[in-house]
C-alpha cells in the first residue's frame, strides 16, 4: 500500500470526526435560536429515556411533555422551582459561583453525599441537549450551552422552557402533565403548596415521590414554601419580569 493510501485511510477518520462534531455543534446552535421563541416538542433527557424504555422491552412507555406558555403555569409554580433550585436565577449569567464552590468544598469532604450547584440554566441547557450522568466531558458541553441560552434567551423564557421539559416523575415531564398526572388540574391551577410539592422532589424525581412523599418531601415542601414567601411571592415574578 502506499503511503498516500495509508495517510488517507488514517485521516478518513478524523475527517468524519470532525463532520460530525462541527454538524452536532450546528444542530445545537440552530435550536438555541429556534426554540427561543418555538415551543420545544422534545429534550435530549426525554429520548434517552424513550430509548431505555424500549432498550428494556416497555414498548408502551412514551416519553412527551405538553408545552404550555408561561401565562398558562401558575405564579407559584415558576416561584417554587426558583425558591428549591436556584434563588439567584433572576440575577446571574447562568451560573452561581457561590454556590459551585460551596459544592466543591462540601465534596471533597463527603464523597458519599455528592452536591450538585446547577443553576435553572445550566439544568435547562443539559436536559434539553445532553444526557444523565457525571462527566467533566457533559459538564464543559453543559457550561458552553449555558452561555448560549443566557445570551439569546430571556430568563423568562429559560424559566418557561425548563418548567415544560424538566421531570417531574417516571414518565412525567412538564409542569402540565405533571399537574393533570398528580393533582388532575392544569398548570395554571396549582396551589403553593402542590408547587412546592413538586418542586421538592426536583433532586431526583425517581427516588422522591410527589404521591408518595417521604418525610424529607414534606420537609422540603415546607422549607420551599418558606422561601417563597421570604422571596417575595408574586411580586419577585414581576419585578424581574418573569411574569
Amino acid at each position: 500500500m502506499s503511503k498516500s493510501l495509508i495517510k488517507s485511510s488514517l485521516y478518513r477518520p478524523f475527517l468524519w470526526l470532525k463532520t460530525a462534531v462541527i454538524s452536532l455543534v450546528a444542530l445545537w446552535l440552530a435550536g438555541i435560536v429556534f426554540f427561543s421563541f418555538l415551543p420545544v416538542p422534545f429534550s435530549a433527557v426525554m429520548v434517552e429515556r424513550q430509548i431505555s424504555a424500549w432498550f428494556s422491552g416497555d414498548f408502551g412507555y412514551v416519553s412527551h411533555s405538553d408545552w404550555v406558555p408561561m401565562s398558562a403555569i401558575s405564579s407559584p409554580m415558576a416561584l417554587a422551582v426558583m425558591a428549591a433550585e436556584d434563588q439567584k436565577f433572576p440575577d446571574h449569567w447562568g451560573f452561581d459561583v457561590e454556590a459551585i464552590q460551596s459544592a466543591l468544598n462540601h465534596n471533597e469532604q463527603e464523597d458519599a453525599n455528592i452536591r450538585g450547584a446547577s443553576t435553572l440554566s445550566q439544568q435547562t441547557a443539559k436536559n434539553l441537549f445532553l444526557w444523565d450522568g457525571r462527566s467533566w466531558v457533559r459538564k464543559g458541553l453543559e457550561a458552553g450551552l449555558t452561555l448560549g441560552i443566557e445570551t439569546v434567551w430571556t430568563k423568562r423564557r429559560i424559566l418557561t422552557v425548563y418548567l415544560n421539559i424538566v421531570e417531574f416523575g417516571d414518565g412525567v415531564f412538564g409542569v402540565e402533565q405533571a399537574a393533570q398526572h398528580f393533582f388532575h388540574k392544569p398548570a395554571s391551577r396549582l396551589t403553593a403548596s402542590q408547587a412546592a410539592l413538586l418542586a421538592a422532589v426536583l433532586p431526583n424525581p425517581h427516588l422522591y415521590k410527589v404521591n408518595a412523599p417521604s418525610a424529607y418531601v414534606l420537609r422540603r415542601q415546607q422549607w420551599i414554601l418558606r422561601q417563597m414567601s421570604q422571596l417575595g411571592g408574586e411580586g419577585f415574578l414581576i419585578e424581574h419580569k418573569l411574569r
